[in-house]
């Protein structure tokens, strides 16, 4: 009996193509540090059982329905905001995601950019690579805030606003919080306060996104917003890009209408060359990088494998976004 078939659409980690291999005979896409195509994916799509894909792809209706032969879209991501699921769903088409692997790396990577911000760090680093470093140390050189002692707002209080919040206990903040469902059990082990999106914005100091980006989402944080924050605020973001308005956001910086921003994502990724957050000082931006360790990327490459492979296999896969795909394509679990 043939095997089935597996289009990957990025290079990815040995340990997850082998997982693959033991299953399906496995395509990768060759190009290195960039995604497929769209017109190559439209075209692997149609001979292929399985596609373990990356936000990077939109993986729409039109996609979706090229694949005839299409069991399931593995997505190495804990968004899947690239798939179009309810199409997916409709055709009998299983998504998978990565959840909870990226947490604690992501959360590690917010506060290198909380305190990057803050200390001005990649600004001392460019201002010593310049050579303009030319006097000796000053009282007043590149003055920062102090983080320890600070107000910490956090909005979207999910797996990674609450390893966040873990951290701050480090740093004696208080923390405040915002999300469309209150969670009483994190306040408790936690000791954050619950506040009101309005309330976060005006009290807090340092402002983290960690919210989906979903209809609702989207630019969430526009002119009203930054115009409620503190002149001395700082705004971190290591969710989606365009949960922040990002014009809005560099005429407030631009303006001093708050203190700084640190960015891993952007509206439009990469990012245009031209986008004016890239002349200012006071904002530190990175590539999307907040998952970005050896340990976690290869995590979310075998767990994103091994999900599909349980599809292909005829088992429920433990990473299910669309449970009710099972209605229209059931699955007969291997014992």
């Amino acid at each position: 009996m043939a095997k089935p078939k597996v289009y990957v659409t990025r290079q990815l980690f040995d340990e997850a193509i082998e997982i693959l291999r033991q299953h399906a005979d496995v395509e990768v896409f060759e190009g290195v540090d960039q995604p497929a195509p769209r017109s190559l994916i439209l075209s692997k799509v149609r001979e292929v059982d399985g596609l373990l894909t990356l936000l990077t792809d939109r993986i729409d209706s039109e996609v979706l329905e090229a694949g005839e032969r299409l069991k399931v879209v593995s997505n190495c991501a804990v968004g899947f905001d690239n798939i179009d699921v309810e199409a997916a769903t409709k055709r009998g088409i299983y998504v998978t995601n990565t959840p909870g692997i990226l947490t604690e790396t992501t959360a590690d990577f917010t506060w290198a950019l909380l305190l990057a911000i803050a200390r001005r760090v990649a600004e001392a680093d460019r201002y010593v690579r310049s050579k303009r470093w030319i006097h000796p140390w000053g009282p007043k050189m590149f003055l920062g805030s102090d983080v320890h002692g600070k107000t910490l707002g956090i909005i979207g209080l999910g797996r990674i606003g609450r390893a966040v919040a873990r951290r701050a206990k480090g740093f004696n903040m208080k923390v405040y919080y915002y999300d469309v469902q209150r969670d009483i059990r994190a306040e408790e082990e936690l000791g954050v306060l619950y506040k009101s999106l309005e309330e976060v914005l005006k009290e807090a100091d340092f402002i983290t996104l960690h919210v989906p980006l979903t209809a609702e989402t989207r630019h969430m944080i526009g002119r009203r917003e930054l115009s409620m924050m503190k002149k001395s605020a700082y705004l971190i973001n290591t969710s989606r890009g365009a949960v922040v308005d990002e014009k809005e956001l560099y005429r407030a910086l631009k303006e001093g209408a708050i203190a700084g921003a640190a960015l891993d994502v952007f509206e439009r990724e990469p990012t245009d060359p031209e986008n004016p957050l890239l002349t200012l000082d006071n904002v530190v931006l990175a590539p999307h990088i907040a998952s970005a360790s050896v340990e976690t990327r290869t995590k979310m490459a075998v767990t994103a494998a091994e999900n599909l492979v349980c599809v292909l296999r005829g088992e429920e896969p433990p990473n299910l976004v669309n449970p009710d795909v099972k209605k229209i394509r059931p699955l007969k679990t291997h014992t």
